[in-house]
Order: structure tokens, then sequence, then C-alpha cells
């Protein structure tokens, strides 16, 4: 027995230099589960020496549990991997994330990461219009929404509760053939703003209302499931959420890091993006099943540090012209 004990001990402190050299890393992210885990396994699959822990939640939850802890001086992630470019911008520039010029970065079209490397885009989550199979009108564009024809038919998120509507507000606001008359005619219309992407799937799907404002991976996941969905690519272009990836400037392990970022941006990580069912962020990736090419996808527009800026004026605006 007493052999067998030290046989035991001797292995155990055999096995402690390895696991005293390997890295860990800390992800915050807001990816769906299942989505985050196979992020994390494929990483790890391509860096053994690396071990990614990870605290999953939406966005607005996670980033209150991080400004949390920062202002107690506490620096949990190494790693953010977060729904929009606003809220990165917001980290950026109270001084919390670490600049890194990626490799990768001449695969992505400059409007999708930051230019001075605070982050970067990994995925493009656009919105357009979904309408029923059965609605009598096929919209083009933007515009046909605020048509007569459509009056009383059109489901939209509120950027009052959903992050993706008010980066797609700030995006049509800015848009000059578009802006705050747009919206006032969608009101005027009688346009349904009303919760997040789900309860407009919902409204649509059903039949409740014909046509409504999405975000395309899931009306084209729906309809490939069976549901009576079309999911248009509006002519004069769609908003956009990026899922951004940044480093913490109080990162404990910066060189892991940057090898997250890295991977998420190379072709690798572009490919689980895809085998996800979303549109890969990086330009020389193909398209997911259901997407029209790349090239017939318009991307409008948009100014994340300004619309930081006016998020809050945004949010009163629309709320006077929709609740006033």
């Amino acid at each position: 027995m007493k052999k067998l004990h030290k046989i035991l001990v001797t292995g155990l402190f055999a096995t402690l230099p390895a696991l005293a050299s390997a890295e860990t890393l800390m992800l915050y992210t807001s990816q769906p589960n299942k989505d985050a885990q196979m992020t994390v396994d494929a990483f790890e699959k391509a860096n053994p020496e690396i071990e990614v822990e990870w605290v999953r939640d939406g966005t607005t939850k996670l980033m209150t549990k991080l400004r949390a802890e920062l202002s107690s001086d506490v620096v949990n992630p190494d790693v953010l991997l977060i729904a929009d470019s606003v809220t990165m911008e917001s980290m950026a520039k109270d001084g919390y994330l670490l600049p890194y010029m990626s490799p990768n970065r001449s695969q992505y079209d400059t409007s999708l990461f930051n230019k001075d490397g605070y982050y970067y885009g990994t995925k493009l989550i656009t919105s357009g219009i979904v309408r029923h199979q059965r609605a009598p009108e096929t919209p083009t564009d933007w515009s046909d929404l605020t048509k007569p024809e459509y009056k009383n038919q059109v489901a939209m998120p509120s950027p009052l509760y959903s992050g993706a509507a008010l980066i797609h507000l700030a995006t049509l606001t800015s848009e000059p053939t578009l802006g705050w008359d747009y919206y006032e005619a969608l009101h005027n219309n009688k346009a349904m703003a009303q919760g997040g992407n789900g309860s407009v799937l919902k409204a649509v799907s059903s039949g409740t209302k014909p046509y409504g404002v999405i975000v395309d991976f899931l009306a084209i996941r729906e309809a490939q499931k069976g549901a009576p969905l079309e999911f248009i690519f509006p002519k004069t272009g769609v908003s956009m959420v990026t899922e951004p990836v940044a480093i913490m400037k109080g990162a404990k392990n910066k060189d892991a890091a940057k090898k997250f970022v890295d991977f998420v941006l190379s072709k690798q990580g572009q490919q689980l993006v895809l085998d996800q069912g979303y549109l890969p962020a990086r330009s020389d990736m193909p398209v997911p099943k259901g997407f029209p090419a790349r090239e017939q996808i318009r991307l409008m527009d948009f100014n994340a540090a300004q619309t930081l800026k006016d998020n809050e004026a945004n949010k009163q605006r629309f709320s006077d012209v929709f609740e006033g």
C-alpha cells in the first residue's frame, strides 16, 4: 500500500509543471451558450496551451456586471466578445480597452473595426424586412413601409428595448434619404414598435402583422424550418451589429487574449461564424444558406462614436414620436 501511495504522489507531482505552465484566458461574452461553447472549444483545440474560462449573459447585464467590477478596481475578463460596437466604443472612450493591431485586419472592411485597434467586428447581423408569404405586397426598400397599403401592417422592434433596433434607428436617421422624417412616417402609418426581434418574428409568423423589421438570421432560419416567411435586404441598404471582440487594458493574460482575437478573425474562426448560420465579417468568406451573394448586400454607413453620443437623444426623440 505504501508503495502504491508513493507512485500516485510521484505521478501527481509529475503533472504539476504542465499545469503550472498552462495559460488561462477569461472571456466575457454575450454569444448564445451553444455558439460560445463552439467558439471556446475550437480556440482551445487550436491553442491547447490555453484554457478558456467564460461568463455568458446578455450584453446589458454583462456590461452592468463588468462596470461594477471595474468600479471596485477589479478586472476579471481578458477578452470581451459582445453584441455591438457602440458598447465597445463606450469602453474604449472610458479607457478600458487595449489597442491591438491584429494582422488579420487586412481581410476586413475598415468600417468593421476601430481604426486604433480597440475592437473588431466578427460577424454581420443585419436588419432588413420580413414579409409573410401570403402578404399582398413585396417591399423592396425601407420607404415602402410608409406607403398607404402598409398602414397598420408593420411590426418593428423598439429601440427603447432592443440594442439592435437602437443601432438601426441611428443608421436610418443618419441616411439623408430617410432621416427622422422616415420614423415619423412610420408612426403616421401606424407601424407597431414593441419589444425585440422575437416579438416581430412571432407577429409576422402568425400573420398578425404581414410585414416587419427584423435581424436577418432569425427570419432566414425560421424560413428554412418551414415558416411562411421571406427576408428582404432593402435596396438602400441594411443596418448592422457586428459582435465585436476586444482586449481589456487590465487583462492578466494579454498574449493569450491577442491569440483569441487573431483566432476569431482568422478563416478558421470565421468558418465557425458561418457554421453557426451568421454572415461572417471577413470579406473572403462565403455566406450562409439562404443569404444572397455578399456583393448584393449593401451595408449602410454607421458611425459608432457618433451613435454613442446620440443614443440618449435618439431614445428620447423616438419616445416623443411613437409614445408622445
